[in-house]
C-alpha cells in the first residue's frame, strides 16, 4: 500500500476513510443570503473540502457566483467578496470529488452550476453521483451540447436545456427522470428556491425555516449554525418548490419506490449533532458501539476511541461492557493541511502528526481501539504501531461498521474493490494483517439494530442502501459495468 500523507489525515482523507461527497445548502427569503449559505457550508465542511461555491440573484444585478479552492473559513468570510454575492436568494455547494476527473480538481468543476435557459437563468448543486452519466454525457455531445466540465452534475444543466417544458422546475422533473444512481438536489431560479431528492432517498436533504425565509440542507446541522428551525426531511421522490411570497409547494413527480437511505451516513458522513430520520446520529453511533460490546466482547483494562470519528461507539463499548473508557489517543485539533513542507523525514512521522498517544494511560493496558472502519488498513496499522510503542500489553480493535468490501457509486470517494481490505481478506486475515490481537467488526443485522431497526435487516427488502457491506446495489452502476465492473453473483 503507498503511504498514507500525513498532512491529510483528518480521519476522512488520507486514502484509508471513505470520503464523503459534498454538501448542500440554499436560501431564500432573507437579506443577504449569501452570508447563510457561507455559514451553513462552513457547518458542512466535513462533507467536502476540497473547494466551495455559492451563486446568489439579485434582480438589479442577476445571478452572481463565486468558486474557491480549499475551506469556507479562508474564503467565504472574507467581506470584499461576500458583497459580489447580493441578494435574497443563494444556494453553496461544498465538494470532494467523486465524479469526473480524480487528478486535480479543477476550478470549472467546482458548483454550483449555472446555465441559462429561454425563461431565465438557473444554478444547481447536487450531492450524489449519476450512475449513467457517461452514457447520457456521450448522447448529449453527438447531439452538440459542449460541456465544460468533468462532473457528471453537469448532465442536469444539459439534460435542462433539452427539455421542452415551459418553467425550470418541470425542466428539471424531465431531466432527473433520465438520472440513475443517487441524488440531492438545491437549485435556484430567479425567485425560486428548488430542492428535490432521487425515488430512493439515498443522500440527505432537510428543510428549514428563519423568521420569513426558508432553507435546504444536507444535514441539520447546519439549520443550527444560522439559528433556523428544522421542519422535516424532503421525503424520497419529492419536489419541493419554495418562494417567498408562497413558500413551500410540494409534489412527488417520480415512480414510487422502496427509501434507500445510505446507513453510513449514520456511521460516519454526518455530524454528531445532526438529526437524521428523526434519530440523533450522536445517539446512533453510542448504540453501535453498545451492539459491538454485545457481538464481540473481549477482555481488557480500557476502551479507546480512535479520535474523532470513534468516539461514540467507543462510549457505547465502554458502557455496556462495563470497561472503563479513555482518551489513549489524543488528536492535535490545530494541525493544518499545509504546516510545513513535508519532506521524506516528516513523511515517516505518519499519523503521529495530527494523533499522540497518551502514554500514562496506555502502558501496560489491555487496549480496546474502537473506528469507525477500515478501508484500506494503513492507519489502523500505524496507530497500532503507536499503541505498542507506547506499552500497551495488547491492542484489540473493535470496528462500529461491518467490513467494506464493495466500492460506493452513490456519491462517495471510494477505493477500486481490490484496495478494499475486506474484499481480499478474511475477518482473520485482517486482523493478521493488522497485527492486532483481534479484531472484530459489528455484523450488518447488528448495524441495523442500532439505528432502530430491531429486527435486524430484511434481505429480502432491505430498509437502507448498505452496498459497500453488502455487495446488494439498488441501483445499477451502468457505466461503471461498462467499464468492466463485477457485480455480485446471485446467491
Amino acid at each position: 500500500m503507498p503511504p498514507a500523507h500525513p498532512f491529510d489525515y483528518d480521519g476522512s482523507s488520507d486514502g484509508d476513510k471513505l470520503r464523503e461527497e459534498c454538501g448542500i445548502f440554499g436560501v431564500v427569503g432573507l437579506s443577504d443570503a449569501a452570508n447563510f449559505v457561507a455559514l451553513g457550508l462552513h457547518a458542512l465542511q466535513h462533507r467536502g473540502q476540497e473547494a466551495g461555491g455559492i451563486v446568489s440573484y439579485q434582480p438589479d444585478q442577476g445571478f452572481n457566483s463565486a468558486r474557491r479552492f480549499g475551506y469556507v473559513r479562508d474564503n467565504f468570510t472574507k467581506q470584499s467578496l461576500m458583497e459580489t454575492l447580493p441578494g435574497q436568494l443563494a444556494i453553496g455547494h461544498v465538494r470532494y470529488s467523486t465524479a469526473g476527473s480524480k487528478g486535480p480538481t479543477a476550478i470549472r468543476d467546482v458548483q454550483p452550476f449555472f446555465g441559462e435557459f429561454s425563461m431565465g437563468g438557473a444554478a444547481i448543486a447536487h450531492n450524489g453521483n449519476i450512475t449513467n452519466a457517461d452514457a447520457l454525457r456521450r448522447e448529449m455531445i453527438d447531439r452538440g451540447s459542449i460541456f465544460q466540465s468533468s462532473s457528471d452534475s453537469e448532465c442536469i444543466i444539459h439534460l435542462m436545456a433539452r427539455s421542452l417544458q415551459r418553467d425550470i422546475p418541470a425542466r428539471m422533473e424531465d431531466a432527473l427522470r433520465r438520472v440513475e444512481g443517487a441524488f440531492s438536489v438545491v437549485a435556484m431560479t430567479r425567485t425560486k428556491l428548488i430542492g428535490v431528492r432521487d425515488p430512493l432517498g439515498v443522500r440527505p436533504l432537510v428543510l428549514g425555516r428563519i423568521g420569513d425565509g426558508w432553507c435546504l440542507s444536507s444535514e441539520t446541522c447546519a439549520l443550527d449554525i444560522i439559528g433556523a428551525e428544522y421542519v422535516r426531511e424532503i421525503e424520497p421522490g419529492e419536489m419541493v418548490v419554495i418562494t417567498a411570497e408562497k413558500g413551500v409547494e410540494s409534489h412527488h413527480p417520480f415512480r414510487p419506490a422502496r427509501p434507500r437511505f445510505c446507513i453510513f451516513e449514520h456511521v460516519y458522513f454526518s455530524r454528531p449533532d445532526s438529526i437524521i430520520g428523526g434519530r440523533s446520529v450522536y445517539e446512533t453511533r453510542r448504540q453501535i458501539g453498545v451492539e459491538l460490546a454485545r457481538e464481540a466482547a473481549v477482555d481488557a483494562d480500557l476502551v479507546c476511541p480512535v479520535p474523532d470519528s470513534g468516539t461514540p461507539a467507543a462510549i457505547g463499548f465502554a458502557h455496556e461492557s462495563g470497561i472503563p473508557y479513555g482518551m489513549g489517543i489524543v488528536r492535535n485539533q490545530y494541525m493544518g493541511r499545509t504546516f510545513i513542507e513535508p519532506t521524506e523525514q516528516i513523511r515517516n512521522m505518519g499519523v503521529r502528526l495530527k494523533l499522540n498517544v497518551n502514554r500514562a494511560l496506555i502502558r501496560g493496558k489491555k487496549v480496546i481501539l474502537v473506528d469507525d472502519s477500515v478501508v484500506r488498513g494503513t492507519t489502523s496499522r500505524k496507530i497500532k504501531e503507536m499503541i505498542l510503542d507506547a506499552g500497551a500489553k495488547e491492542v484489540h480493535f473493535r470496528i462500529a461498521s461491518p467490513p467494506t468490501a464493495w466500492p460506493c457509486f452513490y456519491g462517495v470517494d471510494t477505493p477500486q474493490r481490490e484496495k478494499l481490505l475486506a474484499a481480499t481478506m478474511s475477518e482473520d486475515e485482517m486482523c493478521a494483517h493488522l497485527g492486532v490481537d483481534s479484531l472484530r467488526f459489528i455484523s450488518l443485522d447488528g448495524l441495523y439494530r442500532a439505528v432502530g431497526e430491531a429486527g435486524g435487516r430484511d434481505p429480502d427488502q432491505p430498509q437502507y442502501c448498505d452496498a459497500c457491506f453488502s455487495g446488494e446495489y439498488p441501483v445499477e452502476p451502468a457505466d461503471m459495468i461498462e467499464k468492466g465492473f463485477q457485480m455480485k453473483a446471485a446467491e
